[in-house]
């Protein structure tokens, strides 16, 4: 669906709110994995490396990276929805008010209740926003625009790219742990688990104007999510 026609496609008032809950959720969901202190995901190791170099708020490097990376959306003619827009800013906004309230834990347990009670979280936020069906993040934009320009598939442009979003944030000092491979792991699953629950659908018109691969848009042909096949992430 074009931006315009995701704003036309009805339940209007469901899909903003669970947008809108869907992002707030990535955002905390960010946080814990950042108090846990075990390992992000590449696109956050990458954030805060940044951060780690530029002193400001982890939040505000989430949103300027947001706004740099959807610059590359324009030579691949993608237009951002909705969606993708506040994508950009909530998740950042999110991720700090999150940060100015949850402290480190102490403890071993603490940081992998966290841990994992983050990477949980994350991927039922990330299904909860793109079931809403207003349009991918900037992130998976990129991803899944970069492969209809190129052709490849993408599962290959996905790896190539977080693995380089992944090398980055860690020569620039962002945290690579055990954490960073579990959420690899299970991302792909979880989201997969949650998406066809909470993908709000939308009336027949709609889908006939969308076309048959509109269930939630940002997702590719061989299923999944933007943190799997079509990842995010993110911010994520």
């Amino acid at each position: 669906m074009t931006p315009l026609e995701q704003v036309r496609a009805g339940r209007t008032g469901l899909r903003l709110t669970q947008l809108l809950v869907g992002l707030v959720l990535y955002g905390v969901s960010m946080a814990m994995l950042l108090r846990s202190t075990l390992g992000l995901d590449p696109w956050d190791v990458f954030h805060q490396g940044i951060q780690t170099h530029w002193g400001v708020s982890f939040g505000t490097v989430v949103i300027v990276t947001s706004f740099v990376v959807l610059l590359l959306w324009v030579p691949l003619r993608q237009w951002p929805g909705l969606g993708t827009l506040l994508n950009a800013i909530v998740i950042g906004l999110a991720t700090d008010a999150t940060l100015r309230q949850l402290a480190a834990p102490e403890h071993l347990g603490g940081r992998w209740s966290l841990l994992l009670g983050g990477i949980v979280l994350n991927g039922l936020a990330g299904a909860l926003y793109i079931g809403s069906q207003f349009g991918p993040g900037p992130r998976d934009g990129l991803m899944t625009g970069l492969a209809r320009r190129t052709g490849r598939s993408i599962r290959l442009v996905r790896t190539i790219l977080e693995l380089t979003v992944l090398a980055l944030g860690w020569v620039l000092g962002g945290t690579v742990g055990v954490g960073t491979v579990l959420y690899a792991v299970l991302i792909g699953p979880i989201v997969q688990l949650f998406l066809p629950i909470l993908t709000v659908h939308l009336p027949s018109a709609a889908q006939d104007l969308a076309g048959p691969d509109s269930v939630a848009p940002g997702l590719p042909v061989d299923g999944q999510h933007e943190r799997e096949d079509v990842a995010g992430s993110r911010p994520a």
